[in-house]
């Protein structure tokens, strides 16, 4: 039996030819982001840490394409463990990050181990969905997922990344409805849930009340997305400059290197959440367009391997992963439109970061494995 040619026979070439066009896209606008065009710029090493981030990432899609994906369902409860160990050890042990402990540093590289926590918990509530899967109509049912997912968002948040912690309550809503989770129980719950929490937020700005679960900078966020002009210069200040970059690449951009908001450092964050609003200004509503129906196309292409998986857990797995990327590319190009409050989201692929690229290879491969097996094919 021949691996190789299995591989290419069964291999859903769509999935990788849309995420090697995203990466290509992402080099082209951090090098614009980070200058490369300007002597002394030091630019060189943001794409040198990239490309190797993308080399490891590429490694880990071919490695784990021998492994048939049930062993992560027979693994699971070790999976579990080993993030929530990971996740507690970076609250106090972790480097500081915008007054988080986000990373943890292992000789040259940094690992932000709540990155990968989406992994994991992706692959152990698909676990657990699938083997309460009969009683997922009712709240018994709901309850292990429930709690699950509970526990790693706490540690999450704990770390002050409310971005992940979203992303990580995102993953657990969609799984939980994927896996027959009762939709009216759901609506009651989080509909209650968030109607606390905007009393929370209301009480604490009209009557100063404590508000234990989010940080003055993360609430002033909230504040200014609903209006930015407010604080122009402070909270409001980067969804403004975001807004200018994207409307004044019209429709087909200024061209590479010449977007002002970006070459003259109006635009913050520009190479890692910003990264759409370079894209805007410098390549227009056309360049924008590319890039979104790129995340379409390779979203649709998973809920097709999902429906084809050839099992319930390959198939929440799947979906679990689609929920990640979504999330991601509608926060990241929301909150640069000034639709969505700020969260420090990076766009899969396109960001900077290393643990993150990193990290979106990896549910890719394991998308890849899903569909491979879909045949029950033994490699």
């Amino acid at each position: 039996m021949n691996w190789n040619k299995k591989f290419l026979r069964y291999l859903n070439f769509n999935v990788p030819l849309a995420v090697i066009l995203l990466i290509i896209i992402g080099f082209v606008s951090i090098s614009s982001a980070v200058e490369i065009n300007q002597v002394d710029s030091g630019a060189l090493r943001f794409l040198q840490k990239q490309a190797v981030s993308v080399v490891l990432g590429l490694l880990v899609v071919f490695i784990l394409q021998a492994f048939d994906y049930k062993i992560f369902k027979e693994y699971a409860a070790i999976i579990y463990i080993l993030m929530l160990l990971m996740l507690t050890a970076t609250i106090f042990l972790g480097q500081g990050v915008s007054g988080g402990a986000h990373w943890i540093s292992i000789g040259a590289f940094n690992l932000q181990t709540s990155e990968l926590s989406k992994i994991m918990l992706i692959l152990v509530l698909a676990a657990v969905i699938d083997n309460n899967s009969d009683d997922m109509g009712y709240l018994k049912g709901m309850f292990l997922p429930s709690v699950t997912a509970f526990i790693p968002f706490v540690l999450v948040i704990l770390q002050n990344d409310l971005g992940t912690a979203l992303v990580l309550f995102f993953i657990y809503l969609v799984m939980l409805f994927a896996g027959g989770g009762n939709l009216k129980y759901m609506a009651a719950v989080f509909g209650g849930g968030f109607l606390f929490i905007v009393l929370l937020i209301t009480a604490h700005v009209m009557l100063d009340t404590p508000l234990p679960f989010l940080k003055e900078y993360q609430l002033n966020r909230l504040i200014v997305f609903i209006n930015p002009n407010i604080d122009p210069h402070g909270s409001g200040y980067n969804i403004i400059q975001s807004i200018i970059a994207l409307g004044s690449g019209r429709t087909f951009g200024k061209g590479l290197f010449a977007g002002t908001q970006n070459q003259l450092n109006f635009l913050p964050e520009k190479h890692t959440d910003f990264i759409f609003s370079v894209i805007g200004e410098e390549f227009g509503f056309l360049g924008s367009a590319v890039v979104i129906l790129l995340f379409l196309y390779l979203l649709w292409q998973f809920l097709n391997i999902a429906e084809n998986a050839r099992d319930r857990y390959g198939y929440l797995v799947v979906i679990g992963v689609m929920a990640m990327f979504l999330f991601h590319v509608l926060e990241n190009v929301g909150m640069t439109m000034g639709i969505m409050p700020i969260t420090g989201i990076p766009l899969p692929f396109i960001s900077y970061g290393g643990t993150f690229m990193l990290t979106s290879l990896t549910a890719v491969a394991i998308v890849i494995n899903v569909n491979l097996r879909k045949n029950k094919l033994m490699f």
